[in-house]
Parts: structure tokens; C-alpha cells; sequence
């Protein structure tokens, strides 16, 4: 079974409040999307991911780059959205997962149980059994009370295998809530396995305050160290953090020898335990001549990503006396934040000078320090 991951994520999600819709909304340092694209990402089960994006959303910056996901846009309605998502599974796809974006705090163990339901069903879909007495009320008042045996609450990943989903999708209204109710409408059998009361959806404003809570009690939380010198040599420009700065002469690398992201990156490949720059670009290799230092930045975030972690914040500090960073100092942290998926007020760059002393103080290169933190859910 090849098994692919959609993300829906096409909504406005108005209930939540705030300016942006609620799954592109911080929690925890990145968009809410992102920490269920990330545990996805993360399930050696999964080879595809696709997000499906609403059309306004597809040129912003709100939404994560990392980490990988093949990108659609979405439909007016739910169903449309996950129509767009399922024609943009690879041929090789024989069976898929659901999920709502707005389900941030998603496990490996749900997605585990949904995967071996499919072994003998055509659908599986997590859910919690309903224990409270439920009422049935109006104009403020209890009319009756509701049996409740038998009655769950529907979670997602949704799973299904991916010939009778299509085929239920072909012939549903396009206004069912769920995959499940396409599905059943269609004559396939789903099979309910247990939730996760961990699991719950972004609706309203109180529930990021939740969310936030429950990801504390539970996070494993990473701290990298990382540290970079170049020299000067012949040369009229610098870069630093990703930014092209005029100056008299230029960092001398086997890359663009970028000092402060290469601290960065080393930093976020020592919280994994997963060497350095060397290891993954060796020095010796031709094709890394001259490269842009974002490739390795890029490459250490999609480990991360891979293996559950967001970045949840990084300081950089340069050692030099020039050129001055402070002009530079919001450029860099644009840059670094795109390249991140992070948002630039959890970036810090900044620099020191050693007063006159060893080869910074004699302006011979400039050093480069960083601390970077990841957190998995």
C-alpha cells in the first residue's frame, strides 16, 4: 500500500477571529497548519503530502514551506477542496488520509490506527465516544434528553482507499461535512477507531489557549549550538544572513561563504543530532562551489521538519568590526524567516565587536555564533 497525506486547509475559519484565517494563525511559534503537516510529514507511512491552499492564499506568506507538500488550490465547499487534493496524488497512491488543518495536535498513534483499519475496510476515521448526557433544548430551555449510546465524535485523519473514495467522490452532492458522510453515502463501510482527546479541532478563540496548554504538557524541546569563520579576501560585497551587503572586500568559502546562516544551520543540525555543514555539503565536493547558503539552511529545516520539530526560535550573533549589521538587521531577519517558515519577530541578528582584539579585531573575517530551539508536539 502507498499511502499519501491531504491537508485541508482552504477554509476561512471566521469563528476563530484574528486577521488571518485560523489555521494560518501562530501557535506555538509557527501556523497552526503547520504542526499537522509536520506529524505527517514525520510518519514513515506517508509518501505524499498535499496541502490544499484557498486560492487567496496561494501568493502570501502564511502558509509553511516546510516542510515539503505538493500544493493545490482549494473549492467553494469542503468536498471541492478534497477533490482538488485527490487529483494530485501520485499514480502510485492506493490509499489516502483526510485531515483538517485545523487539527494541529494529530499523533503518530491515531494515524497508526487509522492505517491498519484500512487493512480491512474501505474507510477508517478516528472518533471519542460521547460521555456527557446530552440535552436537546430551545428557547433556552431543556426539552429532552438525548440517548447518547452510540453516538462518537468525529475526528480526523479521515482514511480511505483511494479506487472506492474517488468513486464516492464522483457520485456525492459536494455538501457533505466529511469524507465519512461521502463515503457513507456511497455504500462504504468506515470503521471507527479510537481517537484522541488531544485531538481537537481550532474552532473559536479559547481554543488556542488549549491547544497551547496541551502542547506544553507534552513537547520534546531541543537546543543547537552553532558557530562559523570566514576570512576576508579580495572581493566588494558580503553575505550575511542572506543579505548582499556592499564592502571593501568579501568572505572567502567553498560556498558564499555566509557566515551567520551557516552558524544557524549547524545550530539546527546539532538539536538533532545530525553533525554539520560538512557532513551533509562536504567541503571537498565541486557542485556546493560557491552555493548559496540557503540550500544548506533549507536542507536543515526539512530535517527537522521530517523528524516532527518546528523551529521555534533562533539568535545569531555576529562578531566583526564591518560592516555594520544593525541597517541590515530587519532584511536579515525577512530573509532568514522566509527560508525558515518563521516569523521574523522569533529571529534574532545581531552583532558584536571584539574590541580590537584576535582577527575580528584586526578585521581579518568575521565569526558567527547561534542558538536555535526546536520543539516537537
Amino acid at each position: 500500500m502507498t499511502t499519501a497525506a491531504i491537508i485541508v486547509a482552504a477554509g476561512r475559519g471566521t469563528r476563530a477571529g484574528g486577521d488571518l484565517p485560523k489555521q494560518w494563525q501562530s501557535l506555538g511559534g509557527r501556523p497552526v497548519a503547520a504542526h499537522a503537516m509536520a506529524c505527517f510529514a514525520a510518519h514513515p507511512a506517508i509518501a505524499q503530502l498535499v496541502l490544499v491552499l484557498h486560492p487567496d492564499d496561494v501568493e502570501t506568506d502564511h502558509w509553511p514551506r516546510a516542510p515539503q507538500a505538493t500544493i493545490v488550490t482549494g473549492g467553494a465547499t469542503r468536498a471541492a477542496s478534497v477533490q482538488a487534493g485527490l487529483k494530485a496524488l501520485d499514480d502510485t497512491t492506493t490509499q489516502v488520509l483526510i485531515h483538517d488543518a485545523a487539527r494541529p495536535l494529530v499523533t503518530a498513534q491515531v494515524i497508526d490506527r487509522v492505517l491498519a483499519a484500512l487493512n480491512n475496510h474501505q474507510g477508517a476515521a478516528p472518533a471519542v465516544a460521547v460521555t456527557d448526557t446530552l440535552w436537546r433544548g430551545g428557547q433556552g430551555l431543556v426539552d429532552a434528553v438525548q440517548d447518547r449510546d452510540g453516538l462518537y465524535r468525529a475526528q480526523t485523519p479521515q482514511g480511505f482507499r483511494l479506487a472506492p473514495l474517488l468513486a464516492a467522490h464522483a457520485a456525492s452532492t459536494g455538501q457533505e461535512t466529511d469524507d465519512v458522510a461521502v463515503a457513507r453515502a456511497a455504500g462504504l463501510d468506515v470503521a471507527i477507531v479510537p481517537g484522541d482527546e488531544d485531538n481537537i479541532k481550532i474552532t473559536t478563540p479559547a481554543d488556542f489557549a488549549r491547544a497551547a496548554k496541551l502542547m506544553r504538557s507534552e513537547m520534546d524541546i531541543r537546543c543547537g549550538n552553532g558557530f562559523d569563520v570566514h576570512r576576508f579576501g579580495p572581493g566588494d560585497h558580503v553575505w550575511l544572513c542572506g543579505v548582499q551587503i556592499p564592502h571593501t572586500r568579501s568572505l572567502q568559502g567553498h560556498s558564499d561563504a555566509d557566515v551567520g546562516m551557516h552558524a544557524v544551520t549547524d545550530a539546527i543540525y546539532g538539536a538533532l543530532g545530525k553533525g554539520d555543514i560538512g557532513q551533509h555539503f562536504p567541503p571537498s565536493d565541486p557542485q556546493w562551489k560557491g552555493a548559496a547558503s540557503h540550500i544548506f539552511l533549507e536542507h536543515a529545516v526539512a530535517l527537522a521538519a521530517a523528524d516532527g520539530f518546528g523551529i521555534s526560535n533562533v539568535d545569531c550573533t555576529m562578531v566583526c568590526e564591518h560592516p555594520k549589521i544593525g541597517p541590515h538587521q530587519d532584511a536579515m531577519k525577512a530573509v532568514m524567516g522566509a527560508y525558515m517558515g518563521l516569523e521574523s519577530d522569533r529571529i534574532s541578528v545581531k552583532a558584536t565587536t571584539s574590541e580590537k582584539l584576535g582577527f575580528a579585531g584586526r578585521e581579518e573575517g568575521i565569526a558567527a555564533l547561534a542558538t536555535v530551539t526546536l520543539v516537537k508536539p
